[in-house]
């Protein structure tokens, strides 16, 4: 009983039917039920019936807009008529006698308007419907395609954007921190093995701030094969138990030199109870120095940006990074976390727009929670968990 849907119409049966099944378990015996009915059917009268399975070619019965299985449907001749539901026998019992009489008003109009030396033959519907579906599937399979060729060309774009900034951005580091090293070189006397021309206070100095600038390199090189691995690459973390109060405070005196140049003043709220927290120490400090160096960069001149760490439940500790910035729309609340994302005000701004989507990751990553609170031109508060430490 069945067939494909291009399969030639016999001019002889001009009642074409569309059986539309599935392969669902609990609708096998209806299924039987049905064709076993037509079957009887065709012994007595002339019609042509193609099976159809939903599995196999759905878009027919999205071109018929079938919204359950197994559905008959009259196709030719018109009107169609399409059946369905658990009553399918019995209401093709109702219909049958109305379909016959429709076949034979068919025939006599059609011997009516035709040359009796020359018939013409009725068209195939059954061959129109095949073709407007697979026209669908093309369709689908055209704009599927160019969704993917977006995609592709965006991902180029980032790419091209990121080494540009990126060959920008480490140009100041490694500037900075050759300044430092050559200056310590030109101190130098060779022969008394030791730095003469510099106050040991001075050299520190120096020291310090090129092993700042190398640790920033070092991060900014991170940020970008952690991005480039995609929201899909494996993210590893090697989870410890962590003092996070002594990381904050260590993570502060790295970053203070950031906040003197814009004269912003931070506060700090970091309990000396807190809770030990298990999780990756590393990852943990990416979080905190990509927060705090977006509250660096959109704090005011003089503005302040508050730190505080809070044991919020008996398994969570949270972490909240506040500034009194420009603020985020409330529309953009969750889309400046999603990968690439960036605020129009900010494409002038120096960055890869990865920073938050790399947070979020790692938060992910150790079954915590990050959110921002914000108000336009109130500032913002970006706030997030990790776990407390379990024995």
């Amino acid at each position: 009983m069945k067939a494909s849907p291009d399969k030639p119409i016999d001019p002889e049966t001009p009642l074409q039917l569309l059986l539309f099944v599935d392969k669902r378990p609990n609708s096998g015996e209806q299924i039987r039920h049905i064709r076993n009915y037509l079957k009887n059917l065709k012994a007595q009268y002339s019609f042509d019936l193609q099976v159809i399975d939903v599995g196999e070619q759905p878009y027919l019965a999205e071109h018929f807009k079938l919204v359950a299985t197994p559905a008959l449907i009259k196709i030719q001749p018109e009107p169609r008529q399409t059946l369905a539901g658990s009553t399918l026998v019995t209401q093709l019992e109702n219909c049958w006698p109305r379909w016959q009489r429709s076949v034979e008003e068919y025939l006599a109009t059609l011997e009516s308007q035709t040359d009796s030396s020359s018939p013409e033959r009725p068209n195939s519907t059954i061959d129109s419907v095949a073709y407007s579906a697979e026209l669908m599937r093309l369709s689908d399979e055209i704009f599927r395609l160019q969704q993917d060729q977006e995609d592709l060309q965006e991902q180029l774009r980032f790419k091209d954007r990121i080494i540009a900034m990126l060959a920008h951005d480490l140009r100041n580091p490694l500037t900075a921190a050759s300044i430092a090293i050559e200056t310590l070189e030109l101190s130098y006397s060779p022969k008394e093995g030791l730095n003469t021309r510099l106050k040991p206070a001075v050299t520190a100095q120096l020291l310090k701030h090129a092993k700042t600038q190398t640790r920033a390199i070092d991060r900014m090189i991170t940020d970008i094969l952690q991005a480039a691995r995609g929201t899909n690459g494996d993210f590893q973390i090697q989870p410890q138990k962590l003092d996070l109060g002594s990381l904050c405070q260590e993570v502060l005196v790295y970053l203070r030199d950031r906040f003197q140049p814009k004269e912003q003043q931070i506060t700090h709220d970091i309990p000396s109870d807190l809770p030990l927290i298990y999780a990756d120490p590393e990852r943990v400090r990416q979080v905190l120095i990509n927060l705090l160096d977006n509250a660096i960069k959109y704090a005011p001149a003089k503005g302040t940006i508050a730190f505080s760490v809070l044991h919020r439940t008996t398994q969570k500790v949270q972490v909240s990074i506040c500034d009194d910035g420009p603020g985020i729309p409330e529309e953009n609340h969750e889309r400046i976390f999603e990968e690439h994302f960036r605020l129009k005000r900010d494409e002038a701004q120096e960055g890869y727009g990865i920073g938050l989507a790399l947070c979020q990751r790692i938060v992910r990553a150790h079954y915590g929670q990050i959110w921002v609170d914000s108000v336009p031109n109130q500032g913002s508060c970006f706030h997030f968990t990790l776990p407390v430490y379990r024995p």
